[in-house]
């Protein structure tokens, strides 16, 4: 594709947010939007494209992918709207940045070793944050700018740098054990329970497991995601085998909806022999 068509493509869809963003000719909803009431979409378009990837597909990833760059559009006009900054801006910013960050590629420097490549990464990206916002505190707001789970996993590495972590995972499994225990203390009120306790006894529970599986060498992210597309595919399955037995899911009990379930995991099993 030509320079040309590629700049004519985005002018063509900034247009088109710009129309859905006309006080009196646009879209309702989309004038209702803020920044904050579009950051879930952003989200969720950028999971769903990471689902897409996960499952290699190229036409999914194409459509995905556009929702994103259609989140990164919206975010650009409102920040215009606002006299902040433009959707040029953002491209300009970020080819800089880029270019910036790969002096191997861009300027004179020698070392294109793979290992070299990242400790200069790690470099240029500390001389940026110091000229940005210079922080006291060790866990900052950097940590903070990713789905929850990665963020307690690099709270966790953050901390162990300045020497406040567990020595080993048996350790943190007493913690996980700690943590378990104080919200299934909670959980016993039944009806009474007090929800706000439960709340943060769960997240405690839901850290210290974070933890553990920093400990273990695990992606905590990347773990639960692979167990959401276990169940995903096991209960696909489910699915299969009660439509064989003509069954309607959301009709049959939860008793013989489980027995379904095992039946799957022992075929699983045996398949994996």
């Amino acid at each position: 594709m030509s320079r040309e068509k590629l700049a004519q493509n985005i002018q063509n869809l900034y247009d088109v947010v710009a129309r859905l963003r006309h006080p009196t000719e646009g879209c309702p909803w989309d004038l209702e939007q803020t920044h904050k009431s579009l950051l879930k979409y952003l989200i969720e378009e950028s999971y769903e494209f990471s689902h897409s990837v996960e499952e290699e597909n190229f036409t999914e990833m194409c459509d995905e992918l556009g929702d994103v760059l259609l989140q990164v559009v919206l975010h650009a006009r409102l920040a215009e709207e606002k006299k902040k900054f433009h959707l040029n801006d953002v491209i300009k910013v970020i080819t800089e940045k880029m270019i910036r960050r790969h002096p191997h590629v861009f300027s004179d420097e020698n070392d294109k070793s793979i290992e070299g490549i990242k400790k200069n990464w790690e470099k240029i990206k500390a001389e940026e944050k110091a000229q940005k916002e210079i922080s006291h505190y060790e866990i900052d707001k950097d940590l903070f700018s990713f789905p929850a789970l990665t963020s307690s996993s690099k709270i966790g590495k953050k901390t162990s740098k300045i020497n406040f972590d567990w020595d080993n995972y048996k350790q943190v499994v007493d913690k996980v054990e700690e943590e378990w225990a104080e919200l299934k203390e909670e959980l016993a009120f039944a009806e009474k329970m007090n929800k706000e306790r439960v709340y943060e006894e769960l997240g405690d529970t839901l850290f210290s497991m974070a933890q553990l599986a920093r400990h273990l060498g695990i992606d905590p992210e990347v773990c639960l995601r692979d167990a959401n597309l276990k169940f995903k595919r096991r209960f696909n399955q489910v699915e299969d085998i009660a439509k064989e037995r003509n069954m309607i899911i959301k009709d049959t009990s939860k008793d013989k909806l489980e027995s379904l379930w095992k039946e799957v995991k022992s075929i699983e099993r045996e398949n994996s022999l």
